[in-house]
């Protein structure tokens, strides 16, 4: 029986240098989120307090860049004290951004979209209260003067009708 150095064991157990990898960990030759799509959303990033469109305080929101910037993760807090958090990152293979968000009130919300006209612009459909489907459009503007407008709005038939649930404006701490 042959006996395995400590060295060996140490880089079949750890794989790196200066051990030959396998080509399933080959690092890649270039960074997975470099491509400027996974920037478009960049915007968003900070600190904000956000208030209506009446300058009533709705909460606070921060947006941070994880996991080697390839995803931003958003940490809300309301002014009545529900909090949520969500999880946004771009995809290669769909050619689209993806959020996923949840909530103190059990909401969990799915959207999908990309930049249209400027706006991060991202919309889902899920089950209202009475089973009939609820279309979501969540739109997020960069603003001149430095803050961003999110608009969202829902509708029975994702088309013509659509009720506004919150307009928002973020300005940074």
């Amino acid at each position: 029986m042959s006996r395995v150095s400590w060295r060996t064991a140490l880089c079949i157990l750890a794989l790196t240098s200066p051990c030959a990898r396998p080509t399933w960990a080959e690092e890649p030759s270039e960074r997975p989120c470099a491509a400027p799509e996974h920037r478009q959303f960049d915007f968003w990033i900070g600190n904000w307090t956000v208030a209506t469109s009446d300058g009533k305080t709705a909460g606070d929101n921060r947006i941070e860049k994880i996991l080697d910037g390839c995803a931003l993760m958003e940490t809300w807090t309301g002014a009545s004290g529900t909090r949520g958090r969500s999880f946004n990152i771009y995809s290669q293979r769909s050619g689209q951004w993806h959020q996923t968000w949840v909530d103190t009130n059990g909401t969990l919300l799915q959207l999908d979209g990309g930049i249209e006209d400027g706006k991060m612009v991202l919309s889902g459909s899920d089950p209202g209260a009475k089973g009939a489907p609820v279309h979501h459009e969540i739109t997020w503007e960069k603003l001149d003067d430095g803050r961003v407008r999110q608009h969202w709005r829902i509708s029975k038939d994702g088309k013509t009708s659509w009720n506004d649930v919150f307009i928002g404006f973020y300005t940074r701490r």
